[in-house]
């Protein structure tokens, strides 16, 4: 068989792709080895003597099976963690998510009437400061407390 990595390097270059894309069709072999201009390579390239091989890409099937089953709630052991506690759940992020329920809760029952403004920004105040541990915690103590108006 004759050479033809000369017409193999043009039609990568036409084609716009690497050498290893170029299919040469070995049927049309003596055509090909006959062309030597670019415009030769453009004509077999619409007889379909050469085309581009295309792409093979990387699947992500078993990304995607492996990504549902973590969120399931699968393959999150002991094992498989790297980092400390605080670095998969960070402790201000923790906290972030604390107080904003707490002030969320506290602004409700002040707008309701609930609370009256000396005794909000008291209770703002000490749950800015750590004192309850989660809205149930806030709301027991203003209920033990009895801070709480009730309309009767």
């Amino acid at each position: 068989m004759t050479d033809l990595s000369n017409q193999k390097r043009i039609a990568s270059d036409v084609l716009g792709c690497g050498l290893d894309r170029v299919w040469l069709d070995p049927e049309a072999a003596e055509d090909i080895a006959v062309a030597i201009t670019r415009a030769d390579i453009r004509e077999l390239i619409e007889a379909g003597s050469i085309k581009v091989i295309p792409v093979k890409g990387v699947s992500r099937g078993r990304a995607r099976i492996r990504d549902s089953k973590r969120k399931y709630g699968h393959r999150k052991g002991h094992g498989k963690r790297k980092g400390k506690k605080g670095a998969r759940n960070p402790g201000k992020e923790q906290w972030m998510k604390k107080i904003r329920a707490q002030r969320k809760e506290l602004k409700q029952m002040r707008d309701d009437g609930l609370l009256d403004r000396a005794t909000y920004c008291k209770v703002y105040r000490k749950a800015k400061g750590g004192e309850y541990r989660s809205v149930s915690h806030l709301k027991a103590h203003l209920e033990s407390e009895k801070l709480i108006k009730r309309e009767e």
